[in-house]
């Protein structure tokens, strides 16, 4: 002990051989509390006992002070006890020891309770700011509106060391207008921590407004900012309108460079680069950052999480590896959750996983549960679901945004079977689910079309009051939304007629949006009723209306909608085109499509999928070059890309070309999907191209790894039907591996007429009235199939059970577009203003198409 106590000495720049008197011991005992030493302070304790010290007060407070504030708190409670004079300074430091931990709150306010009730010694002002700081932490109100009592009764209210503390009670318990500001305007002297605290008070409890004035007033006196001032002043800027946020954290920005004191003051400079990020304005953020002489950890994070949140994430990568290349620096849970969503998105696998062994080589951060959920979601997002649920298995403490992460990321993966595992399993472990847990179960159950279970989760979040303290009707929005994804939109409806007092814009284009999906005219009046009576409308809700008069083929309406969205100010987006792109095919009007593809090329578009629905609508007006003009112009072409150019080859009898453009598509690396595979297969049976559509249906699952679809052998048929090749086409309708459609047997059947195979027909057809009974279509084949083979008590059958079941044959229509008006025809029609012109000139063309053709002389 002599020699530790000896070499100790020395370190403190003592003389060998100085023996220490009880204030040499207290100052070393004073060292030990700093490092926390509590084996050389137990050592120095028994030496003090030998030399008579320890019923020295100075001694005594020493040691006690020095067992508490090395956590020995149950040494610092035997000490304490075996102190028969206690002092207020004595009372403060095991109070202010317990303080130090959360876990002994309860423990603080006892002691707080027995020094007040004891004769002597009375809690001091001291006491009051050591004891008010747990009461606010541990949410303890009342026994911290007690210890106001006492404050009031013993006067010393008007201390201001007691008085911030009350401040900050207060405002941290949420009373801040009431009574933390009340008790603020009592402090007679404020002092700069009496203003930070009121200022914070207001920034914690979201008064913007409030929080201003009073840095305003504090600027009027004679209190100057410190560095906690801008600091907490700073994040107020940040929730202020752009524009006003950045004006006013400029202008503190410049007074931060008058004060040199400030300027140096690592703290406000970190407050400074957060200002800047918050705000978006990462060019100022990092032109702070690069004039830091010096950084810590929390300078970097703040940066690299500032490039994140702005969705910068190349640049967050640049600066982490900078931050790793600085060497010396041990990562905190901070700097990974600021970097793992930049690699997520980016999906920089490699790095993740290099974070992921970084983590697991370092405990404290492997049983960090943000840490853990972090890894979950940047896994989930790279797609390798597999590695997320690892990382959600080797969580120590999940929380509930791990399961809900989990639950997240098997839904986007269209998991079905581990989604509901995992719901089970949280159940099972009595993990209660909250709003965004139901939510992720609702919209899952959407997409998976289950009404029975989103009536489930619908029915938990009733019981659970989750509808009730929706302050945005989110979860409201995603249940009107889910019952009209899976068609019920009686319950939709209902849902929505019971939120008249919680909707907002969300609310009214998820009900729209169920109308328009069924598709039905009643429907597209129930949109337009709502979208008549909303109050406030955004482009989302003019796109659903367009869309609904296009699908329900009333393109005067849509237009009219189109021209009003524009005199509102609103600028249409590729969503408004592709609502509109169908009016084009309806209508067969290049003209109209060629201002549509227009305004997208003077727009910037550089949607994909637009550019696909422009192919496919020029497709279908019949202008295949500008289609293929259009492909060829497409620089980054997808699946979505190449699918619209092979229908639209298709569409047009051109299955050369469209195998081109497969085969092109293939060459790339581009994987087809199921709708390419149908386009191409469509397009060999329109041209006749029958081995070429078999090498490619019998790909389908050796090349591409899919199987063959319902449409596809539909396909199949079709080809060999329309090559002559009956029997199998028969053979292919009847072995296929699903119940053939209407589609199946319609194919057979007219090319059963084409080829004169009367009973293979019959037989089709009758497969076809068991499907299909209302298609007058099937009818006449079939009847025609019969005279052709002058079966005529077949014709007259046919005929008959086609009067009995009452079906007439619609008046054929056509129109086309001349000089950008629509003509349109009907069989029988005679109301077109030009007719008298256009019978004459049909007449002459008839009689021209009647006269031999001459024959040329050599």
């Amino acid at each position: 002990m002599n020699q530790a106590l000896s070499l100790f000495l020395q370190k403190l720049g003592y003389p060998i051989g100085f023996k220490p008197d009880y204030q040499s011991l207290a100052a070393i005992l004073k060292s030990c509390a700093v490092t926390a030493d509590t084996t050389l302070g137990k050592s120095l304790h028994t030496h003090i006992i030998k030399l008579g010290h320890a019923s020295c007060h100075l001694v005594s407070k020493a040691l006690l002070n020095m067992y508490a504030k090395s956590h020995a708190l149950d040494d610092s409670r035997k000490l304490f006890d075996q102190i028969p004079c206690r002092d207020t300074i004595t009372w403060n430091i095991m109070l202010s020891g317990f303080g130090l931990y959360r876990n002994h709150d309860a423990e603080v306010m006892r002691l707080f309770h027995e020094m007040h009730t004891a004769l002597d010694p009375k809690p001091s002002s001291v006491t009051i700011a050591i004891v008010l700081p747990v009461c606010a932490r541990s949410g303890a109100l009342n026994f911290g509106k007690c210890v106001h009592c006492y404050v009031m009764k013993c006067g010393l209210v008007s201390n201001t060391l007691v008085g911030n503390a009350l401040v900050s009670l207060y405002a941290k318990s949420g009373n801040v207008y009431e009574d933390a500001y009340h008790v603020f305007e009592e402090i007679p002297e404020k002092d700069v921590v009496s203003w930070n605290a009121m200022i914070a008070g207001f920034s914690e409890n979201n008064c913007v407004d409030e929080a201003f004035d009073t840095f305003r007033w504090m600027l009027k006196g004679p209190t100057t900012p410190n560095y906690a001032t801008i600091a907490n002043i700073l994040p107020v800027c940040g929730l202020l309108e752009e524009s006003v946020g950045y004006h006013f954290g400029r202008e503190i920005h410049c007074h931060v460079l008058r004060r040199a004191e400030l300027v140096a003051d690592l703290s406000v400079v970190n407050a400074l680069v957060r200002f800047y990020t918050r705000i978006g304005r990462m060019g100022e953020a990092e032109s702070v950052f690069q004039r830091m002489r010096v950084r810590d950890l929390v300078s970097w994070n703040t940066i690299i999480s500032g490039f994140t949140s702005n969705s910068d994430w190349l640049k967050a990568l640049e600066l982490f590896h900078e931050l790793i290349s600085v060497g010396r620096v041990e990562l905190d849970s901070v700097t990974l959750l600021g970097i793992l969503p930049a690699c997520a998105n980016l999906c920089h696998f490699l790095l993740g996983k290099q974070i992921h062994g970084y983590v697991i080589r370092h405990p404290q951060l492997n049983e960090d549960t943000s840490v853990g959920n972090a890894l979950l979601s940047f896994y989930a997002k790279c797609g390798d679901i597999e590695a997320a649920f690892r990382a959600f298995s080797s969580i120590y403490n999940r929380d509930l945004i791990s399961w809900n992460s989990m639950l997240h990321a098997f839904a986007d993966s269209y998991l079905q079977s581990p989604f509901f595992e995992l719901l089970h399993r949280m159940l099972e472990e009595s993990i209660k689910p909250d709003s965004l847990t139901i939510l992720a179960i609702i919209q899952f159950c959407a997409t998976l079309s289950r009404v029975d279970k989103v009536k489930e989760a619908h029915g938990v979040s009733i019981k659970s009051r989750f509808l009730l303290g929706d302050g945005t009707p989110t979860l409201g929005n995603a249940v009107i939304d889910a019952y009209a994804k899976c068609g019920d939109m009686e319950y939709a409806s209902k849902i929505f007629e019971m939120s008249s007092g919680k909707r907002n814009v969300v609310t009214c284009n998820s009900i729209i949006s169920g109308y328009v999906s069924s598709g039905s005219s009643t429907s597209t009046n129930d949109a337009h009723r709502i979208f008549h009576n909303m109050p406030e409308r955004d482009l989302t809700t003019w796109n659903l209306m367009i869309r609904a008069y296009a699908k329900n083929d009333c393109p005067s309406q849509a237009l009219s909608l189109f021209h009003q969205l524009k005199d509102y100010g609103m600028k249409p987006d590729a969503l408004t085109l592709m609502s509109l792109l169908p009016i084009c095919a309806q209508m067969a009007s290049v003209q109209f499509l060629r201002q549509c593809h227009g305004y997208a090329v003077r727009a910037c578009f550089k949607d994909v999928h637009l550019n696909a629905a422009l192919i496919d609508v020029y497709s279908k007006c019949g202008n295949i070059d500008s289609a293929y003009k259009l492909f060829q112009s497409t620089h980054r072409k997808d699946v979505v890309i190449f699918t619209a150019m092979v229908g639209g080859y298709a569409m047009h009898g051109k299955g050369k070309e469209a195998l081109g453009v497969f085969s092109h598509m293939l060459e790339l690396g581009e994987k087809p999907d199921h709708v390419t595979i149908t386009a191409v297969l469509s397009a060999c049976s329109h041209t006749g191209l029958i081995n070429e559509g078999l090498k490619i249906f019998y790909s389908i699952g050796k090349m591409h790894g899919i199987k063959p679809t319902k449409e596809q052998y539909a396909c199949m048929v079709d080809l060999l039907a329309r090559g002559g090749r009956i029997k199998e086409a028969y053979s292919f309708a009847t072995e296929m591996p699903f119940e053939a459609n209407a589609s199946v047997w319609g194919s057979l059947l007219g090319a059963c007429r084409a080829h004169h195979q009367v009973q293979m027909g019959h037989d089709a057809a009758n497969k076809l009235f068991e499907i299909e009974t209302g298609d007058i279509g099937n009818y006449v084949v079939l009847s025609n199939l019969y005279a052709a083979d002058n079966q005529w008590d077949g014709v007259l059958g046919i005929r008959r059970l086609m009067r009995t079941r009452d079906l007439k044959k619609p008046a054929g229509c056509s129109w086309i577009e001349v000089e950008k008006s629509k003509n349109v025809f009907m069989a029988g029609d005679c109301s077109h203003p030009e007719r008298s012109i256009i019978y004459s000139t049909l007449s002459v063309l008839d009689q021209q198409i009647k006269e031999p053709f001459p024959l040329l002389l050599a």
